[in-house]
């Protein structure tokens, strides 16, 4: 019952002991670090689909942290997985356009079947809160300038959002039907540090391109989107599990900031300011769709949620790392660096 009551009162971490299906991921990563050093066990579920089993190496010797290799499509595994789980964070996913396209069976299995599978499991098994994390792809494509809300119509452009909007359905539906808490967090465009840094986002894609010296093509440079840094995003998700459950359950939160809602020009802009003799080049007629601004106000109002990172903190820092040859490594190690092809 401490355990119970503690979760729908909010409070400490320090008596859970959280389940991260994906936690060896970009965003996992970061979230793991921050859910140890507040006091909590925590186990992470993951298949190491990108050869990212480096991202965990030294939490081994950590006595609060324990690892499970595995799909969490595996009935026998996840519920081994779930004993003694007070909390579940669930970030696993195929995550991206281009990934989505070439694995279509996998995508709709690991971004729908599975996840609809995982609420079952949950069921029963005293857990307390459940945080999805979602999209603001599930936007899409905007009519007007307005700021995308939590309620507002959602018009995905891409197999990736039809996924996450047909689990987010899947959870609101069912909402009579499980004992637990769950919410859901559309989280914008992340960028920053990680110890399985992607190459493939917007921002860290830009910078590394620039900083090597290469030419970037860019279609449609007057795009919105919102960006979040990965430390910010692994804030929310913390927020979340600490949050009295009447605040969090059955809701969507958009994670970002306003201050964080750029154009693709707007992004360059900051590039330019950091980095000498760029070669950017813009084209028209892209084949990314996608264009829209996001209100960060419930969030901000119901969870007291502000974001500590800008893009340019992390442009900078990004920039000295490569400057320094931290990333030395990146054609060598691609897939590592992004989310490519599947290591079968």
């Amino acid at each position: 019952m401490g355990n119970e009551f503690e979760s729908k009162m909010g409070g400490s971490l320090k008596s859970r002991h959280i389940l991260v299906i994906g936690g060896a991921g970009y965003i996992g990563s970061v979230l793991v670090s921050k859910l140890l050093a507040k006091g909590c066990r925590v186990r992470v579920l993951d298949k190491l689909i990108y050869g990212n089993g480096s991202t965990v190496y030294d939490l081994l010797e950590e006595k609060k942290f324990s690892f499970v290799y595995g799909d969490f499509d595996d009935n026998g595994l996840v519920t081994r997985a779930l004993n003694d789980i007070t909390d579940v964070v669930l970030l696993a996913a195929l995550v991206g356009d281009p990934i989505c396209k070439k694995y279509i069976d996998l995508a709709k299995r690991t971004n729908v079947a599975s996840p609809k599978n995982l609420i079952q499991l949950m069921n029963g098994k005293s857990i307390n809160k459940f945080v999805f994390t979602s999209t603001c792809s599930n936007y899409g494509l905007r009519t007007d300038d307005s700021l995308a809300k939590e309620d507002s119509e959602l018009n995905p452009q891409s197999l990736y959002a039809e996924t996450k909007v047909e689990f987010e359905r899947y959870i609101l539906d069912n909402l009579g039907e499980i004992d637990f808490s769950p919410t859901i967090l559309r989280l914008s465009t992340a960028f920053g540090m990680s110890k399985r840094m992607r190459f493939d986002l917007t921002i860290s894609e830009f910078t590394k391109d620039l900083a090597f010296g290469k030419e970037l093509v860019v279609y449609d440079e007057n795009t919105w989107r919102p960006y979040c840094n990965v430390s910010d995003i692994s804030n929310a998700i913390i927020k979340v599990i600490e949050a009295p459950a009447e605040k969090v359950s059955g809701e969507i939160f958009n994670i970002g900031s306003d201050n964080n809602n750029y154009t693709k020009k707007m992004i360059l802009d900051l590039l330019v300011k950091h980095i000498k003799n760029t070669k950017i080049e813009y084209k028209k007629g892209g084949f990314d769709p996608r264009n829209y601004r996001v209100s960060f106000n419930k969030v901000k109002n119901i969870l007291s949620y502000e974001t500590q990172y800008t893009a340019e903190d992390s442009i900078i820092q990004l920039i000295k790392a490569i400057e320094n040859k931290l990333f030395s490594d990146i054609e060598s190690r691609k897939n590592f660096y992004g989310n490519y092809f599947i290591n079968e």
